[in-house]
């Protein structure tokens, strides 16, 4: 059965060759695409540490923030920080409010949120948290053509609410989401709806292979309707 990678670029290129790696037959149809927004200049005096909840922000941070200490959600994320030259780089736990809580235990108070135009609103009483948005990630046009059988990759709630959206007929594509949210968020009807053990991409390609497989999941499977 194919794998959809839906995911912008350049993740989506990542996943496929790791997909294909381990023997799977890859369709990359990204639902969205990535650009830089400009971003007026920061100075890094006022802050003591960037907190990075996507690989995107590291990407497209402003100049001379590197010699920050970064907190990042992530291995993926906090491998695209040391690429973009982040020194000193703590890779946080699953998501951006316990990679908060962490920015916090590590006494930083002012700490700056590179972030995408759609982003999740974090906040911290012992931590002042601002934010620059350095992306959009906006759907591509005219959309990908979805259709199964196959099993569909849904790596944030943005793209499992875009995918119910546009999929072609439901009931023959099997959804591998990312975490519960992202699950939630593709709706009903699908064949089968299913939720990494963790919420990273290794966790979600190990769920795609047994699907793609086997059709199922033989350890933890979400029902349809989650």
């Amino acid at each position: 059965m194919k794998l959809l990678v839906l995911r912008p670029e350049p993740g989506a290129s990542e996943t496929a060759a790791r997909a294909s790696e381990v023997g799977l037959e890859v369709v990359v149809a990204p639902l969205f695409s990535i650009t830089p927004v400009a971003a007026e200049p920061v100075d890094p005096a006022n802050y003591d540490a960037v907190l990075l909840t996507s690989a995107n922000g590291a990407r497209f941070a402003p100049g001379g923030l590197t010699g920050l200490r970064c907190f990042a959600v992530g291995e993926a994320t906090a491998a695209a920080a040391r690429a973009a030259g982040f020194a000193e780089v703590e890779t946080g736990p699953s998501d951006g409010e316990a990679a908060l809580e962490a920015v916090a235990s590590s006494g930083a108070r002012r700490v700056l949120h590179l972030c995408g135009r759609h982003h999740k609103l974090l906040s911290h009483p012992e931590v002042r948290l601002d934010r620059r948005i350095v992306y959009a990630s906006d759907p591509v046009a005219p959309p990908p053509r979805i259709s199964g059988p196959a099993v569909a990759l849904v790596h944030s709630p943005r793209a499992g609410a875009r995918l119910t959206e546009i999929a072609e007929d439901k009931g023959s594509i099997l959804i591998a989401a990312i975490s519960e949210a992202a699950a939630a968020a593709a709706g009903d009807g699908w064949r089968v709806k299913a939720v990494a053990g963790r919420p990273r991409d290794a966790a979600l390609l190990e769920l795609a292979v047994q699907l793609c497989n086997h059709g199922r999941v033989t350890a933890r499977e979400a029902p349809d309707g989650l």
